[in-house]
């Protein structure tokens, strides 16, 4: 099988590719000329240099590989994304117009994979069912509050159009393990001695490793009868604020640490003007209005039944077993 992963140089795209090639597949890692290979080593992985954010120079560059390969991928694993970006635009031009660009191009030449698997985020949903904590439902109608979310619901409408194509979408809750850099700043601060935190009412917080990610993108190749569906991803199990990081804690060899906790308006304020000083300044940054609303989110939980009866997605790897290995790959990385 011939597979081909768009944003292969990011966190879970590299993971991706490694899955891919350790299954025997023909991995094709897509990604832009300049993007870094760094955890790209393998001598079996192909490269395609793709330019999403045009649909001409994407027929070029698929018109030029098709020539190359004598045809097409069986499959593409659609991971490339903007996580961060300095203005509101730069979400839509990457996740939603990307999106867009990349399957109009494949479709003028006539390469339209037999399965379109599209990393999503369970942030297209935004804050709801907040009052009683339930599960968010895939018949839940999306309430996006950060741009990031936005752009990806707006990605998953167009794939929702496009009826000749056998897409099925995921929707990770939050993603962590070995070389991902924002939950690692959580685990720098808490080596730095300080755990902050933000808003005093309860907070229902999920997570899902990385590998349970790529476990749930390879079932979801090897079912391509189940198709036009959205599914979540999570571990199967819901946290409370605390848990991730004094599990951080407890790897690190217990440094003490000052637990703080602060109330929204003051994270708020400190998110404005921060946001707005590093766009006057083209800098990107963590602390913007969106990490605001990722912040004060208060439910993260999802129902992942759909995933488990249909992909039979299994999640293997809770946060006392996931955390350990990703502070274990933060040292050896000399991250920590």
């Amino acid at each position: 099988m011939r597979i081909l992963v768009t944003g292969a140089s990011g966190f879970i795209g590299s993971f991706i590719i490694e899955a891919g090639l350790s299954k025997g597949y023909e991995m094709w890692a897509g990604m832009r000329g300049s993007s870094s290979r760094q955890y790209l080593t393998s001598p079996d992985i192909r490269f395609a240099e793709l330019d999403l954010g045009s649909t001409e120079r994407l027929c070029s560059q698929l018109a030029e590989l098709r020539q190359q390969m004598g045809g097409t991928w069986d499959v593409i694993v659609h991971a490339a994304g903007a996580t961060k970006s300095l203005k509101r635009e730069g979400f839509f031009r990457t996740n939603t117009d990307g999106t867009r660009n990349l399957v109009e191009a494949l479709r003028a030449e006539q390469m339209l994979p037999a399965r379109f698997v599209f990393v999503s985020s369970l942030s297209i949903f935004g804050a709801i069912r907040e009052q009683d904590y339930s599960p968010i439902l895939d018949s839940d109608t999306p309430q996006p509050n950060t741009a990031y979310g936005e752009s990806k619901l707006a990605a998953e409408q167009y794939l929702q159009q496009q009826t000749d194509l056998n897409w099925v979408i995921l929707r990770p809750t939050g993603v962590y393990g070995p070389r991902e850099r924002d939950y690692y700043l959580m685990a720098k601060s808490i080596k730095q001695h300080v755990d902050f935190a933000v808003g005093y009412r309860k907070q229902e917080i999920t997570f899902v490793y990385v590998r349970d990610v790529v476990q749930a993108v390879f079932l979801a190749v090897a079912h391509p009868e189940v198709k036009h569906r959205a599914f979540f991803l999570s571990d199967g199990q819901t946290y409370n604020s605390r848990t991730f990081s004094d599990l951080l804690q407890h790897e690190m060899g217990n440094p003490w640490v000052l637990h703080i906790k602060a109330p929204l308006w003051f994270l708020r304020a400190v998110c404005t003007v921060n946001g707005t000083v590093c766009r006057w300044l083209g800098k990107l940054t963590t602390l913007n209005m969106d990490k605001y609303h990722i912040l004060a989110q208060r439910n993260w939980n999802c129902d992942i039944t759909p995933a488990r009866e249909l992909l039979g997605y299994t999640p293997e790897w809770p946060l006392e077993r996931g955390v350990p290995e990703t502070v274990a790959w933060y040292k050896e990385a000399g991250w920590l």
